[in-house]
């Protein structure tokens, strides 16, 4: 089995690899972690100093790929065949490239459990994932409600 297993690097992800560590051991699964390394809007216009926010932006993606990298080793610590994918692009259309790119037979996502307004506004992309892929699609909860 091929996971698509997909993190923002938040307090979250840790969560989301904890859970898929149990998984692909259980399936035997090969897993590949996506993370979506978008600039922030902010970061769009250089308006002061190009160079200088190019170099931030570069430290920001190097930090992000050393990152996803960590996680990959530390499943492949556990004896999981672990491949760690930075992409850039809209997120949701990435992931499901990537899904389709890799041959995932699933994608695994976190839901952070943002009030219906967030959702409202921002939309969430576990949702876009589940409306939009034909591949089976897990959520995993990363938040704690009572």
């Amino acid at each position: 089995m091929k996971i698509l297993v997909c993190v923002d690097l938040s307090e979250s992800s840790e969560i989301i690899v904890d859970k898929t560590e149990e998984l692909a051991k259980s399936l035997s699964a090969q897993v590949w972690l996506l993370h979506n390394a978008q600039p922030p809007p902010d970061h769009v216009e250089f308006t002061v100093d190009p160079v200088a926010a190019r170099e931030a932006l570069a430290k920001k993606f190097h930090a992000e790929h050393r990152q996803i990298q960590d996680y990959a080793e530390r499943l492949r610590t556990a004896g999981i065949d672990a491949t760690a994918l930075l992409v850039h692009g809209k997120t949701v259309k990435a992931i499901l490239q990537e899904a389709s790119d890799v041959g995932a037979d699933m994608i695994v996502v976190g839901s952070h459990g943002k009030g219906k307004m967030y959702q409202l506004l921002l939309g969430s992309v576990s949702k876009g994932v589940l409306q939009k892929s034909s591949l089976p699609v897990l959520v995993i909860p990363t938040h704690n409600r009572k």
